[in-house]
């Protein structure tokens, strides 16, 4: 049996297996001259196109007779048009919204042609997790080529580079991956293309995904990788050096290596003036550390160390706890527990009532637990700070981490006190320490320690002194713009 044989047996039994849906249609079409065989998806092609672009173009377009498939894709006013006889090629661009043309049944080769359907995409890109009060709110949607189209408007230079592969034994996903030569580190890039080739999954839907399959340390609470639906934040890593990766289906972008210094960066961190941006990401460290350690403080001041309790506040604590029959672990790990099921109901349930549950609910199940002594006053306004305080991170993956650290803290606290909280921070920095992201350091610049990468760490810098790029990114051109010295005239002197 000859190749050629073979390949139309594949091709064959690919269209027959495709015939039992019903959504597929395959026919002839009787105008050319010989007849064309043709076969595609009515769920994943343009009705619109197929018409318009494909048929009229061959009824008044095509010459008779038509002897090859070459002027069948020179008739038709179609970009991207593939010829081949590889039944693995033809597959995927069959099942991803190409039609498909034949000339000779006994011929493996076809034609295919790109109409797919642009149904069911959302046309509005505001982003919705990731809101900016100052500066544009620009943001990706569920298209591949909306979200580069985004990214390249932006980027008007030639070494923006994007390269595509395919993820998904299943989907077949396209994931892009898109660097600036010059700027980011050809090893960084070259991981990340060679772990994306080595993925082996079934089916894709979203890029978050990515974060756990292409992740140093999948045994980690903490996200090792950016995830940001802001075109403006993905942009700025690029320009800085990392890597990002866009999928088909996935409004967010993958960005790394990423450090812990990355998930407390806002947008608005560069719109401000630098004084006030420094000010507000030193707010945001300061609220992550409070609500780690804040519950855990708690319980261990109110079962072991009452004495360092000023003695001015210590009369209240006494006073509020004097009716709780229970330990105080048992008291914050109630209330805690209940923190968490209000978010977790306001954000499953829709918009409107999710906010009703989350105010009215956490009211009331707050006076109610006081008035029923089983948890005390000054606790519900820890544990209430200490809720609002871990969403000061702009990325949300973060704040589920800061989320889920303090639960293992607080039971330190009720075993071995403040020794307990010591003990939980001291494997809390070995964790962190011992973190790689696209084998990068994860608590770089500070371990190991850059002074020069610290004007944009936990204070932001100026302009003027913001124009190279992380030294632990390892950047093949450390300058991204020579700033001049600022001469300010004063008009009041000249006259």
């Amino acid at each position: 049996m000859t190749q050629t044989q073979t390949h139309t047996e594949a091709l064959d039994a690919l269209l027959a297996a495709a015939r039992r849906s019903s959504d597929f249609a395959s026919g002839t079409l009787p105008f050319a001259d010989p007849p064309i065989a043709i076969a595609y998806f009515k769920t994943l092609i343009d009705d619109e196109l197929l018409r318009e672009h494909l048929l009229e173009a061959l009824q008044t377009r095509l010459p008779a007779p038509c002897r090859s498939l070459e002027e069948i894709a020179r008739a038709l006013p179609i970009d991207g048009i593939e010829l081949t006889d590889d039944v693995g090629a033809i597959q995927h661009k069959l099942f991803k919204g190409h039609v498909l043309l034949r000339l000779d049944e006994r011929d493996p080769r076809c034609a295919l042609v790109p109409l797919v359907s642009r149904k069911g995409i959302r046309q509005s890109n505001i982003t919705e997790s990731e809101f900016s009060v100052v500066g544009t709110n620009v943001g990706f949607i569920e298209d591949l080529e909306t979200n580069l189209r985004l990214i390249r408007s932006q980027l008007n230079v030639p070494n923006l580079v994007v390269k595509e592969v395919s993820v998904g034994s299943v989907s077949r996903s396209r994931v892009a991956v898109l660097y600036l030569d010059g700027a980011a580190n050809e090893d960084h890039v070259a991981h990340m293309l060679h772990r994306l080739n080595a993925v082996d999954f079934d089916v894709l839907f979203d890029t978050s995904q990515l974060d756990q399959i292409l992740s140093d340390n999948s045994m980690s609470p903490f996200p090792l990788f950016t995830t940001t639906e802001r075109r403006d934040r993905a942009v700025f890593a690029l320009l800085m050096g990392q890597v990002a990766v866009a999928s088909e289906g996935s409004a967010y972008f993958l960005l790394g290596p990423s450090t812990l210094f990355d998930f407390f960066l806002s947008t608005e961190d560069y719109l401000l003036p630098w004084v006030l941006a420094s000010f507000f990401r030193i707010i945001r460290v300061l609220g992550v550390i409070y609500s780690v350690f804040a519950s855990a403080m708690y319980v261990a001041i109110a079962t072991f160390h009452y004495e360092v309790v000023p003695s001015g506040l210590l009369g209240p604590l006494i006073n509020s706890r004097n009716n709780i029959p229970f330990p105080p672990v048992m008291e914050v790990l109630f209330l805690e527990i209940t923190v968490e099921l209000l978010r977790e109901a306001g954000a499953r349930l829709p918009k409107r009532i999710g906010q009703t549950i989350g105010v009215v609910g956490g009211v009331i199940l707050g006076q109610a637990a006081v008035e029923a002594a089983l948890t005390s006053n000054i606790l519900i306004i820890i544990v209430s700070l200490s809720a609002l305080a871990s969403f000061v991170t702009p990325i949300y993956k973060m704040s589920n981490a800061i989320r889920f650290i303090r639960f293992p803290i607080i039971m330190l606290a009720a075993v071995w006190g403040g020794l307990g909280i010591l003990m939980g921070c001291g494997f809390l920095l070995v964790h962190l320490t011992r973190l790689r992201s696209l084998g990068s350091p994860y608590t770089a610049p500070f371990y190991p320690l850059r002074f020069k990468d610290w004007n944009d760490s936990l204070v932001r810098s100026s302009y003027q002194r913001l124009n190279g790029r992380p030294g632990y990114l390892r950047p093949q051109t450390q300058i991204r713009y020579k700033p001049k010295p600022v001469k300010r005239e004063n008009r009041l002197d000249k006259e």
